[in-house]
């Protein structure tokens, strides 16, 4: 059975109520912080969140694969992805 899924929207109402704050305003924050991380992504700039990670943009390189279905040599072309890494303060309270 899969672990229950938090959202945004959820994170935002408990960091309102623990705040005092609106709920509108959590959710205009953690909006705004999330589009930060995108914007210095997108800037090829590497994402530090302390006690939590760290989020940064990789190069992969071309390489060849096989399409499971045929079993035919396919070429998979270079792209890019978001890595993260998981900070030590995290894995060791988590693990």
């Amino acid at each position: 059975m899969a672990a229950p899924t938090v959202t945004l929207k959820q994170i935002a109402a408990e960091l309102a109520e623990k705040h005092g704050m609106s709920k509108k305003d959590a959710t205009a924050l953690l909006d705004d912080m999330v589009g930060s991380f995108v914007d210095h992504l997108k800037d090829g700039e590497r994402v530090r969140i302390p006690g939590l990670g760290i989020l940064e943009v990789k190069q992969m390189k071309a390489r060849t694969g096989r399409n499971p279905q045929t079993g035919e040599t396919i070429q998979i072309p270079a792209k890019k992805k978001v890595a993260f890494r998981v900070a030590k303060d995290l894995k060791d309270a988590v693990l």
